[in-house]
């Protein structure tokens, strides 16, 4: 089968690139994976399959034309508290392969918030012409039944992503990563407030700091005002590949993280995680699996107080049990067999 993969792809974002290498390892091995990209040349050399530029329409349209299958690849495609043209972008290619007749998947997604009418009405109407849904969490799951919809609940997908080793220097100090990204809520007197805690809680902890910016455009300018005020021994480490992004987290004690991903990959690999949510799939995550930290609303005023919390986190916080973590990752098995239901059975596809 000939399958077309739609999402936030060829952005360098690490969380929705996992997105995509996780869904490439979980498709069956007789489908053949195109991805629409906004850098398809990337997209096609880094992971070994077709891909088409994303807003080409002349080119979708003649893909679609000779495909079997469409697939939303995960994440929060349908929600309109960043952008008003987004979901109406991933809703017309939806309804576009319905028309067209191609099987079609919302898949791993995370949906919401919805705080328009009429795009909460579109939502529902492309996620009707289905032929399955599966979603990442509760809350999208209550609300898809709101149309009166069947949806798969399983963890997302990207529990389940391959990680590859790092190839850092070694340290003897334990290693503290740290994930910020932009936002309203990130205000520059919060993002001092953070970086002066940081300062003071590797000071009375004597650790190694490790910066992980997960989309150069967006994080990097706020890893490097971090890193420049820092006294301590730190690293700024970038890594464009998802697979070598999670190997960033092995060894890792604990993750002070903003985005849903790193917090994700992380505890994936074992790390204590202390999570600052910014957005309701970060808080449905904490309350799901059980992660420590604050809305990014309630951050405390003083330094001693967020230090402190992180010092309690460091040495008697605990990370995902190993049994906790297999249950975890055996129900996200579950975006596997619905791939295997409707596009085809056999082994998943072996990636490059």
């Amino acid at each position: 089968m000939r399958v077309i993969l739609c999402g936030y792809y060829g952005q360098d974002n690490a969380g929705d690139e996992a997105l995509l290498v996780s869904l490439l390892q979980l498709l069956p091995a007789n489908v053949e994976a195109i991805a629409l990209s906004a850098n398809p040349r990337v997209t096609q050399a880094r992971y070994g399959i077709e891909a088409c530029p994303n807003r080409d329409w002349g080119k979708i349209w003649q893909l679609m034309r000779c495909a079997d299958g469409f697939i939303w690849g995960g994440g929060s495609l349908m929600q309109d508290v960043t952008s008003v043209t987004s979901p109406l972008y991933y809703a017309g290619l939806m309804f576009l392969a319905q028309r067209l007749g191609l099987k079609t998947i919302a898949w791993g997604q995370g949906i919401g918030p919805l705080t328009r009418p009429p795009i909460r009405w579109l939502t529902g109407r492309v996620l009707k012409g289905c032929d399955a849904i599966s979603v990442r969490d509760q809350a999208s799951a209550q609300l898809v039944q709101q149309w009166g919809l069947q949806a798969l609940l399983a963890p997302d997908p990207v529990w389940l992503l391959q990680s590859r080793p790092s190839s850092l220097k070694e340290t003897n100090r334990p290693i503290v990563a740290v994930n910020l990204r932009p936002h309203r809520l990130l205000t520059p007197e919060r993002l001092q407030l953070i970086t002066e805690s940081l300062v003071d809680f590797q000071q009375q902890t004597q650790t190694y700091l490790r910066l992980i910016p997960f989309q150069e455009s967006q994080d990097l300018a706020i890893m490097t005002a971090i890193a420049d005020q820092l006294p301590g021994n730190y690293e700024l480490v970038y890594r464009v590949d998802p697979r070598d992004c999670k190997g960033l987290f092995q060894g890792v004690t604990l993750t002070i993280g903003m985005r849903l991903h790193s917090l994700i990959m992380a505890a994936a690999e074992g790390n204590t995680c202390f999570a600052l949510s910014y957005d309701p799939k970060v808080s449905r995550l904490m309350a799901e699996v059980g992660l420590g930290g604050w809305e990014m609303s309630d951050l405390p005023w003083t330094v001693a107080e967020i230090s402190q919390a992180w010092q309690a986190h460091f040495h008697r916080g605990q990370p995902l049990t190993g049994q906790q973590l297999q249950e975890i990752q055996h129900q996200t098995r579950q975006h596997q067999t619905l791939l295997e239901q409707i596009m085809g059975v056999g082994n998943p596809r072996q990636m490059q």
